[in-house]
């Protein structure tokens, strides 16, 4: 009689599947440490036996499951708490070990495991568990009592560290789920130090169970050509059916079934095709079971990949008939977020960008993004804080309605850009004009550059499936509006790969006009010399494409502007000592000063807080002009000052990864002790040393003259030994407050304040979110957050095979990829320098010459490499996936 074991509820199982990877990493370490040191056997360690591991798992392939649940369980619940462990006081009366304690700890939270897995977090969701109320309370007794009594049979096991093992298990388990079901608010005053020391040994000894899954493989294969049982295995009575290693297993199996159902929920297959692609994976379809088999984890290669299988099968992707639920114009951060929005919506977009690479002046952007997020509390930091900050620095033209939604939604755009892009913002400071530290950037690169990397990888995995089609080298030239005055499609120029300009029109009912300012078109009439035609002569940070086409574009369609006269000065470009009148300046972000780096004239004379607004640094640069200090006004015939930055050595530590891009630049210089600092500066020691110890005496007071009270980085007190780093800044034209005037939602609205149907903006392009000036930290947040609203918003049209609609460029041919000629090494030697920068990447030649200034680690790192093979160098600080951003010119034939 078969006895009828009744089904587990969601709870049971959870506790099922985490005792059972408990138990499986027991056995795997058992396995990895079978056959103890023995002088006869000569074996000088504990040595693996691959066999034992075989017996164990070829027929039970779900406990190894089991054990990567129990993984992911834990890295969900160390996801949770990493806010409070990331500032978690270790004491344990070793200064050095708590201090090395602490940065390993923190090395494991800013890893890349919390951000590359984190989609498969999603295989366990605590918040599921114990929804049913008549049973909540016994199955949590029950949950409890099950620990409880594993780790009271441990109390019978002989062996002490064995028994410590178990127990330790037990307790990091009892953490992880802790953590899970505890509000956020309650983890910091919850979590003792022996929970979290056995959460952390727990962690790493899943990790390692993990690993010793592929040692054990790899050694059984390496010595077998097949599956086989031992005699041992096969006579203890298990069931002698092997697991299948083909395309006919159940792992095969699954991966097909999840990447159908990964499709269909994204809405790239429709409702039959999933029927049929089902049918077909347990039928156990061949060409599916291998397809599935090798690209199940990769959607858009699987998805592309199908039509091969079977002809019958069609997907949803966006064909050239199909029109778009939007066109996106510009590919900085605003338009991307907005683009990215879309798609994950089930969205199709057309992005377009008159430049021949993504990421506009996003791409430039150094001290980070602002948010007043939960961790932020350590600080003291809150909404109405910000709030406040930013109107402060708004002054009159502050919009109180775009200020709030700025700042309320400035939380879950960090959170967006961590969790479904995957950026690193770990590390808070605090900016100028700011009360708080509410600034994110990533423990390592340049957070401009980090996140356009990563959002443009995320919005690129929809290309091959059709949902976006990215057209570069294309400048949109009139927006097409309908008989209401709806905004309905673009016109534009395309160049071709030949060089010829090809005529385009699109339609589709939304248009987003990302294209953002202006503060680099210094031509006669433009919206520079009509509204600050003092600041004509200013250099500038905004990339040449900065001319302010999305503005002209707007109007042109009968919109509004906004605040077009505010124009923000920033108080620190870098002067290049090699080109020092050159109008492009690179940007010595906001991030330099909140660390401690102090400005100082001339004379060695401090003359501002350097952690005010940027109007007010400005104010006072410009007040060394006795005329400007007179009218408020600059004269655009006045030469532009320059000033010294100098940080500490402790600064500089603080923001060690922006000091060494601007050293590997020529822009930094450090400086060893105060006389090599005072001839640098071309002054008198005793002057510089005065006016140093005044400002370490200021700081031990904790306010100075000009009523800075937050001192980071203050030089050592024995200043003739201390290091230094030190440049010269000028001011620069960085950002446009006013464009387009919006609303809320991003709408783009007329002069009667009005919205325009089918038109939206978001980013630099739009006018009024700062007002006369904006706070640092606030354009990547404004670009997230109004990028975020307008994706969200927008339409998304229901589609079935034979919709057709006009999204094919207007008489133009599709272009085709150019088939790739050999290069030898001779010829790739030739292309070596600077300004002529070919490298082997991987069999591949790509020409980086365009990529040199703008690599976010320096041009030396790449210029290096010209005409040579840098594969190596490559692997070992890259994904090969970032080469998908450059089309290669040629294969490398060595001979």
């Amino acid at each position: 009689m078969e006895i009828q074991v009744p089904p587990m509820c969601y709870e049971e199982r959870v506790l099922y599947r985490l005792l059972s990877g408990l138990h499986t990493s027991t056995t795997l370490s058992i396995a990895k440490n079978y056959y103890p040191p023995s002088k006869k056997k000569g074996r000088a360690n504990w040595e693996p036996n691959p066999q034992y591991f075989i017996d164990k798992f070829a027929d039970s392939p779900e406990h190894l499951r089991n054990l990567h649940f129990s993984y992911v369980v834990l890295l969900r619940a160390l996801k949770k708490a990493s806010p409070v462990l990331y500032n978690y006081e270790i004491k344990t009366g070793d200064i050095l070990d708590d201090e090395m304690a602490t940065i390993l700890m923190r090395r494991l939270l800013d890893s890349m495991i919390l951000k590359s897995c984190q989609n498969v977090f999603t295989a366990f969701d605590e918040n599921l568990m114990f929804k049913e109320q008549v049973n909540a309370i016994t199955l949590q007794e029950n949950f409890k009592g099950v620990f409880h009594n594993v780790s009271s049979i441990l109390d019978c096991v002989q062996c002490q560290q064995c028994k410590l093992h178990g127990k330790m298990a037990m307790l990091g388990y009892g953490t992880a789920l802790k953590i899970l079901f505890l509000p956020d608010d309650m983890l910091a005053t919850s979590l003792s130090r022996n929970e979290i020391v056995a959460f952390f040994n727990t962690i790493a000894k899943m990790s390692e169970s993990v690993r010793e899954v592929r040692e054990l493989t790899n050694m059984y294969w390496s010595t077998h050509t097949k599956l086989e049982k031992s005699d041992a295995a096969v006579s203890s009575g298990s069931d002698t059916k092997l697991l299948s290693t083909g395309i006919d297993g159940i792992d095969v199996l699954d991966a097909a079934v999840g990447a159908v159902s990964s499709l269909a929920n994204q809405g790239l297959i429709d409702e039959s095709t999933e029927t049929n692609l089902i049918q077909q994976a347990f039928q156990r379809n061949p060409e599916l079971m291998v397809l599935s088999k090798h690209y199940g984890s990769n959607l858009s290669k699987f998805l592309n990949f199908l039509p091969n299988i079977d002809s019958q099968i069609s997907t949803t992707g966006m064909t050239a008939n199909d029109e778009p639920d939007a066109i996106v114009i510009g590919t900085g951060l605003a338009g991307l977020s907005a683009t990215l929005n879309i798609l994950d919506r089930g969205g199709r977009v057309v992005l377009i960008e008159k430049e021949r690479r993504l990421g506009g002046n996003s791409n430039k952007a150094s001290s980070g993004i602002n948010a007043c997020c939960p961790q932020n509390s350590t600080y003291g930091d809150y909404l109405e804080s910000f709030k406040e900050d930013t109107i402060r620095s708004a002054g009159k033209s502050s919009k109180p309605h775009l200020i709030e939604t700025l700042v309320e939604n400035s939380e879950a755009a960090v959170q967006w850009l961590k969790d479904r892009v995957g950026v690193d913002l770990s590390v808070l400071a605090q900016l100028g004009g700011h009360g708080h530290k509410r600034t994110h950037r990533p423990n390592q690169g340049m957070v401009g550059a980090e996140i356009i990397y990563n959002i443009q990888r995320a919005v690129k995995t929809y290309e091959k499936s059709g949902m976006v089609k990215i057209m570069v080298d294309t400048r949109v030239t009139q927006l097409k509006r309908n008989d209401s005055g709806d905004v309905v499609g673009v016109e534009g120029v395309k160049m071709t790969k030949d060089g010829k300009n090809e005529t385009i029109s699109l339609t589709s009912p939304n248009v987003v006009l990302a294209t953002g300012g202006f503060a680099s078109d210094r031509s006669s009439g433009s919206y520079l010399d009509r509204y600050r035609p003092e600041l004509m002569r200013m250099p500038a940070t905004a990339g040449e494409f900065s001319t302010g086409d999305g503005i002209t574009l707007g109007t042109s369609a009968g919109a509004g502007i906004v605040d077009m006269d505010k124009v923000q000065v920033h108080p620190t470009g870098w002067v290049d000592p090699k080109d020092p009148s050159n109008p492009g300046k690179i940007l010595a972000g906001e991030l330099m000063r909140g660390v401690g780096g102090i400005l100082m004239n001339h004379e060695g004379e401090r003359f501002c807080n350097e952690l005010g607004t940027r109007a007010y640094v400005v104010d006072k640069m410009f007040g060394h002009d006795p005329q400007y200090a007179k009218t408020k006004t600059w004269n655009v015939d006045t030469e532009i000052p320059t000033f010294s930055l100098v940080l500490s050595a402790s600064a500089a530590e603080e923001a060690q990864k922006h000091v060494d891009h601007y050293l590997n630049k020529g822009l930094l210089t450090r400086i060893e002790g105060l006389d090599a600092l005072a001839n640098w500066m071309k002054l008198p020691v005793a002057t510089v040393k005065a006016y140093l110890l005044e400002y370490q005496r200021d700081a031990k007071k904790g306010k100075d003259a000009w009523g800075k009270v937050t001192f980071n980085g203050v030089p050592q007190k024995d200043l003739s030994s201390g290091v230094f780093y030190a440049g010269t800044v000028t001011p620069v034209l960085h950002y446009c407050m006013g464009g387009l005037t919006i609303d809320k939602d991003g709408n783009v609205l007329n002069e009667s304040k009005e919205i325009i149907p089918g038109l939206h903006a978001a980013g630099e392009v739009s006018g009024g979110v700062h007002g006369d000036n904006r706070l640092g930290g606030n354009s990547l947040l404004e670009c997230t957050v109004f990028g975020t609203i307008v994706g969200k918003k927008i339409p998304i049209k229901p589609r079935n095979s034979n919709q057709s609609n006009n999204l094919q460029q207007g008489g133009g041919a599709a272009d085709k990829p150019a088939e790739l000629r050999n290069i030898s090494i001779d010829e790739l030697q030739q292309h070596n320098t600077e300004d002529d920068c070919w490298v082997q990447i991987h069999g591949l030649v790509y020409d980086l010459t365009d990529f040199v200034e703008e690599h976010p680690a320096g041009p030396e790192s790449i210029t290096e490499l010209a005409g040579k093979d840098g594969t190596e160098e490559f692997q070992a600080v890259h994904g090969e996936n970032i080469l998908e951003d450059f089309d290669p010119i040629g294969t490398f034939v060595p001979v």
